[in-house]
């Protein structure tokens, strides 16, 4: 059983290093070619009309922070200190 256990491992572990070997004539980066003049120039009519629409964008201005009129510009000043707790009631009328 352990026999059989260990051939129906080894075949499936070899099986993927196999189906990789099936074709080794396939070429999975092909080659660099050169374009014609006529693809050339319809890359280069793109790139113009690209860069003029980026020129049709125009500049930002104002700021695009949504929580910009929460906040304020300046912090504000620091509360004044707190008063020292005092006795009041029955507790203070005790201890006097």
């Amino acid at each position: 059983m352990r026999i059989l256990s260990a051939a129906a491992v080894m075949a499936l572990l070899t099986a993927p290093a196999s189906a990789q070997m099936a074709n080794p004539n396939i070429n999975l980066i092909p080659e660099l070619t050169s374009k014609t003049p006529e693809e050339k120039e319809q890359d280069a009519i793109k790139d113009k009309a690209y860069k003029e629409s980026l020129k049709k964008i125009p500049d930002a201005k104002t700021s695009s922070d949504p929580w910009g009129t929460v906040r304020t510009e300046t912090p504000k000043a620091a509360a004044a200190p707190a008063k020292p707790k005092t006795k009041t009631g029955s507790s203070a009328q005790r201890s006097q």
